[in-house]
């Protein structure tokens, strides 16, 4: 899925761009962020609905410092302002294509876009879509301002965060705010995906990838505020989007480091958390707490965001 129309990240005006975002970094607003006070939690699962293979286990104690997270995961409102200040252009834009769900194509988008990845044909190689056009050209976001901004790599999410004065949360850190206090339960707020009747996040009902059913009131994003926290104080942890982390993503990295693990020091992939509102049990059980999955710094789907963390100064 190579394309020849990418911008050249040497090129001048990218390096300004890059210099401008650069001078933000000394400060950041507490606005909108939860203080997780440090402390030891179980990290991982040994649960039968688990992947071992995607390297959730096994259960280790780990050890956390103080830090900071986002109530929300960012907006596209907050990119926006992003944008204005600095002129930055997502590599979405640059490579001209982003990955759209087919289900949100037009019959005309379908029939100008026709590259489809053969393991995964519901995704579609939509030229034109990016963060501001979610389903490509003719698309918009007036009416999501609220909602979290997509088709954003981990680059575009690291460019962000030195922006504001922050960065992307660790992976021990996602999940030890996601889990809000409580101990191996399988989602943020406890074992049940279903209470009194109502889902608790945005996430697929219906037979995937042909029809939801909305039982949860959304078929895409839903507003970064939508459903209740967890203990922590934290929207939208499981299900609605995947959010990048900064970790280099493997399942056999050494996992005695216990005391602040940052993940291994190379690799290919970047670790993505909290699965999003195309996950569902049939076929991707990854709005799990414990779940994880990666891609490659450059991607970009129409279901992945991310929000940010912040050392205690």
């Amino acid at each position: 899925m190579n394309s020849c129309c990418s911008v050249s990240r040497e090129s001048n005006e990218i390096e300004k761009l890059k210099n401008a975002i650069e001078k933000q970094k000394s400060t950041f607003s507490k606005n909108d962020m939860v203080l997780i006070q440090g402390g030891e939690y179980l990290m991982g699962t040994n649960d039968s609905e688990g992947f071992p293979a995607d390297g959730e286990g096994p259960v280790r104690k780990v050890k956390i410092d103080s830090f900071y997270i986002d109530k929300y995961a960012v907006t596209n409102e907050q990119f926006m302002q992003f944008v204005h200040e600095t002129n930055y252009i997502t590599e979405a834009e640059q490579f001209g294509w982003s990955f759209v769900f087919h289900l949100f194509c037009s019959k005309e988008t379908l029939k100008n876009n026709p590259q489809r990845v053969a393991a995964v044909p519901w995704w579609v190689a939509v030229k034109g879509a990016y963060w501001k056009q979610p389903e490509g050209p003719g698309s918009a976001i007036e009416d999501r301002l609220n909602h979290p901004v997509i088709h954003i790599s981990w680059n575009d999410a690291i460019s962000f965060c030195k922006w504001s004065g922050k960065r992307l949360p660790t992976e021990a850190e996602w999940e030890y705010s996601a889990r809000g206090g409580l101990e191996q339960k399988k989602y943020p707020w406890g074992d049940d995906l279903i209470i009194n009747g109502k889902y608790q996040c945005n996430i697929w009902q219906g037979e995937f990838p042909i029809k939801n059913t909305k039982r949860d009131g959304y078929i895409g994003t839903c507003p970064v505020d939508a459903f209740h926290p967890n203990g922590y104080g934290l929207y939208n942890v499981a299900g609605n989007v995947w959010e990048w982390c900064e970790d280099w993503f493997s399942v056999d990295y050494d996992k005695s480091d216990l005391i602040n693990p940052s993940g291994p020091k190379t690799g290919t992939n970047k670790s993505v958390r909290g699965g999003s509102y195309l996950c569902h049990k049939s076929y991707c059980n990854r709005y799990r707490v414990a779940a994880r999955s990666s891609n490659t710094p450059d991607s970009s789907t129409g279901n992945m965001g991310f929000r940010c963390a912040a050392d205690v100064q």
